[in-house]
């Protein structure tokens, strides 16, 4: 642990383009691809890119990045397609909307590909894919946790900006949030799309219509770095308890200035440097861990930084 802390310390971000190949050549051959949903927009996914090209560089294996330029998750099933057609030894996926990608992932594993699914899905429609393991965050207990923590502040509404709505699985942190205050998450949870803008604009007009709302949850950068601009424009910034998932640059600035309360950081670099790790071991020496692997959730506050803001938008 001591000796890949050191390499990771000294390893140099990574922020990688849409197709990103980490080892030219592998000494014994293995090749992974990762699949994921994000849009080319969204830069929380950097971490996940330098992840992939790290474990390759000190597994010496070739890994690929895919993804889905505007997150069109019909392009992601098609992607997936792609990949196993190439025939890699290991895919590593997100199952951000199960009834859309898991005949994809399923007709992969009945070609012979081991595959992991990390980041989107549970442990349950991991089973249901053929899919080894789950490296990522649970995400309903995540918003659980978070929803009893706010309670636990005072915390009696709130709004939740969701700017992948088309994403059930992360629409389920919204939910656990709700269960963790024990109010109904009703109209609480706004589809706030990914147009920085228009996010703001929303989440002023909801904030304007609702004045009583205690709180606010973001779903990651995404969403978070608009809101940020919304309750600074309208002067309620410090004021209005806010809470995020996922970390960036805007965010962990936030953290410091006491705009944000915490963000819950469910470690995508972990996400995508361990399927690596655990598939290469797999085809190597056939090992395999017995349990899926939780990334997360970790709070993060204003007294606990340290190495986050350092590494935050790199390796955090």
């Amino acid at each position: 642990m001591t000796s890949l802390m050191k390499k990771l310390v000294l390893a140099t971000a990574i922020v990688a383009a849409p197709f990103v190949t980490a080892t030219s050549a592998a000494a014994e051959g293995e090749k992974y691809i990762l699949v994921s949903h994000a849009p080319d927009s969204d830069s929380w996914w950097n971490t996940i890119k330098n992840g992939i090209a790290l474990a390759g560089e000190q597994m010496d294996v070739e890994v690929e990045y895919r993804n889905p330029p505007t997150g069109d998750l019909a392009d992601m099933a098609r992607i997936i397609e792609q990949a196993a057609a190439s025939q890699p030894n290991g895919i590593i996926t997100t199952l951000a909307d199960f009834d859309v990608l898991s005949g994809p992932i399923r007709n992969a594993v009945d070609q012979g590909i081991n595959v992991i699914i990390m980041n989107s899905g549970t442990p349950e429609q991991v089973r249901e894919v053929g899919a080894l393991m789950f490296v990522g965050q649970p995400e309903y207990d995540a918003g659980l946790a978070a929803g009893l923590r706010a309670k636990g502040d005072g915390i009696g509404s709130f709004v939740c900006v969701n700017h992948v709505i088309s994403n059930t699985v992360v629409g389920e942190r919204c939910r656990g949030f709700a269960d963790g205050l024990g109010v109904d998450l009703g109209d609480s949870m706004i589809d706030s799309g990914q147009d920085p803008s228009e996010i703001k604009n929303r989440v002023i007009a909801y904030l304007t219509a609702n004045p009583e709302t205690d709180a606010i949850l973001t779903l990651g950068p995404t969403s978070a770095d608009p809101t940020i601009a919304a309750v600074k424009e309208m002067g309620i910034a410090g004021d209005i308890y806010f809470g995020t998932f996922d970390l960036g640059t805007e965010i962990v600035n936030a953290i410091k200035e006491g705009i944000i309360n915490w963000g819950i950081d469910q470690q995508p670099f972990l996400q995508a440097y361990l399927p690596v790790v655990v598939l290469t071991n797999y085809d190597r020496y056939g090992v395999l861990p017995g349990n899926n692997i939780n990334s997360g959730p970790g709070f993060v506050t204003k007294d606990a930084l340290g190495k986050v803001e350092e590494f935050a938008g790199q390796y955090r």
